[in-house]
């Protein structure tokens, strides 16, 4: 049962929320419960962002999502009920998993791979130094390559080893860690249940949520968190410092009649690829009698979607046999810096563009100086910027 979180018993002048995503409904929520009154103005037709869902008949989110069920932010999640009703990998879908390496699939992760997420996890990676040249220096070129090929569902980068070291190494064993049960988590209804749930609860605890509402120009009213992409931040703030590295990917989803031959998950440890068959874990995001996958494949520098598109589907002829026969539905798309922030050698989340924008703005994202992995830095930001909001809003008795 989720805990009864109660809104304060005073009111609290104005909070206004730029963005009806996942971090912009964290924050309203986590002002509300402190007794802020709080608006949300989203510039789309309906909230969610990044984390919205296609409406039926064919469910689908916008990319390869999951939740970490080992993070702080998927607790807060579960206490307040958001969450809703998930699944997790049971170990017959677990012992189904593949991974393309060197051009073929495999059933089992290679060798060094184990020793380096297992035996090497005691190690601690350096900011300063790229993963490349830390892992080399402990672990064989290889397994090196075999690892950040695993991570392209996380990074969403054609070259992760680039990255620094400990950034990635700390995405590697949190995710990466051959253990029963995985971390992952899959809430039923896609994604978008979950901001259903979310703006549910904002308008219980009386959060005004405005749509088709763009906003151009700060209010003035009181504190304003801004909970869009770093883009539209940088436009709505004027401020052009607002950038951070990101991933670009190719995406495809695709629902098929189904064919015995249909595998599971499975990972390019060869090219960061990734294919998921969605519908396996929730079969109520397609109609009966059809499957759901869904696939994306980092851009290398200067590669066209087209060209992607062609590697990606190469992964999808070994996890599901002839699928290009068996089609029903697809769509294919490019998410560009959107997939959140990669942190160079030097940098840190602390080196991102701060919460704390002054004069009583907040920046919130995927893409801001907050810890956690993708969604997980949206919804940290989010409650740090509610906290520091609800602190320059005098309360009154209501």
């Amino acid at each position: 049962m989720p805990f009864d979180f109660k809104v304060s018993e005073t009111r609290m002048a104005n909070i206004t929320i730029v963005g009806g995503g996942l971090a912009g409904l964290t924050a309203a929520i986590s002002c509300a419960e402190k007794g802020a009154r709080v608006t949300v103005h989203e510039a789309h037709s309906t909230l969610g962002g990044r984390a919205r869902s296609t409406p039926p008949p064919y469910v689908t989110n916008d990319g390869t999502h999951v939740f970490y069920r080992n993070g702080e932010p998927w607790r807060w999640l579960v206490e307040r009920g958001l969450a809703g009703s998930y699944v997790r990998l049971t170990w017959g879908e677990v012992m189904r998993m593949r991974f393309r390496r060197r051009g073929r699939l495999r059933s089992s992760l290679p060798a060094g791979y184990l020793r380096m997420t297992l035996l090497g996890r005691r190690r601690v990676p350096p900011d300063d130094r790229s993963f490349r040249d830390w892992a080399l220096d402990h672990f064989s070129e290889q397994a090196v390559n075999d690892s950040v090929g695993f991570l392209g569902p996380v990074l969403y980068d054609a070259d992760p080893a680039r990255l620094s070291a400990s950034f990635v190494f700390e995405r590697l064993l949190r995710v990466g860690t051959p253990r029963f049960p995985l971390p992952t988590g899959y809430v039923l209804g896609g994604w978008g249940a979950v901001i259903d749930r979310m703006a549910s609860r904002a308008r219980e605890l009386g959060v005004t949520i405005a749509t088709n509402s763009r906003v151009t120009e700060l209010p003035e009213d009181g504190p304003v968190i801004v909970a869009t992409s770093l883009d539209a931040a940088r436009a709505l703030l004027k401020d052009q410092t607002l950038q951070w590295e990101s991933g670009v990917s190719a995406l495809l989803d695709v629902v098929l009649t189904p064919s015995q031959r249909d595998g599971n998950a499975t990972f390019d440890m060869d090219e960061g690829g990734f294919v998921g068959h969605y519908s396996e874990h929730d079969p109520s995001l397609v109609p009966e009698g059809e499957t759901l996958w869904q696939g994306q494949m980092p851009m290398r520098p200067g590669e066209s979607k087209a060209a992607a598109l062609t590697r990606l589907g190469t992964l999808y002829d070994l996890a599901a046999p002839d699928w290009r026969d068996r089609i029903r539905w697809q769509r294919d798309y490019v998410s560009r810096g959107r997939t959140g922030a990669l942190d160079l050698p030097g940098f840190t989340w602390r080196d991102r563009p701060a919460i704390d924008r002054g004069d009583g703005v907040f920046l919130v994202g995927d893409s801001v100086a907050a810890p956690g992995i993708l969604a997980e830095a949206s919804i940290n930001s989010g409650r740090t910027a509610a906290n520091l909001a609800v602190e320059l809003v005098p309360a009154v008795r209501v």
